[in-house]
């Protein structure tokens, strides 16, 4: 099913790779590393203009292609969104 991502924005649970919080993953040089290198290779969006406060890391169309969107909305309340069973989910 599909995860609500702020700014009316979605994504499809089964590319999920992980939800970060945004601040955590930033105060490591590996981190940041991370997200800059994926910055440069324009694998990085943006649900929302307010301050990120987490990011998500989906499954890419191909390999080696996985994709970062960051969002407002914080990485634990994602996860419970993701927890939640969606409407017509058993």
């Amino acid at each position: 099913m599909i995860l609500h991502i702020g700014n009316g924005k979605t994504v499809r649970k089964k590319d999920i790779i992980g939800i970060f919080d945004f601040d955590n993953v930033t105060v490591t040089a590996g981190g940041r590393a991370f997200l800059s290198r994926a910055q440069k290779e324009s694998r990085v969006s943006v649900a929302d203009a307010d301050i990120p406060r987490s990011f998500l890391l989906l499954d890419g169309e191909k390999k080696k292609e996985s994709r970062v969107i960051l969002s407002h909305i914080s990485s634990l309340s994602l996860g419970a969104r993701g927890e939640e069973p969606a409407w017509g989910e058993e």
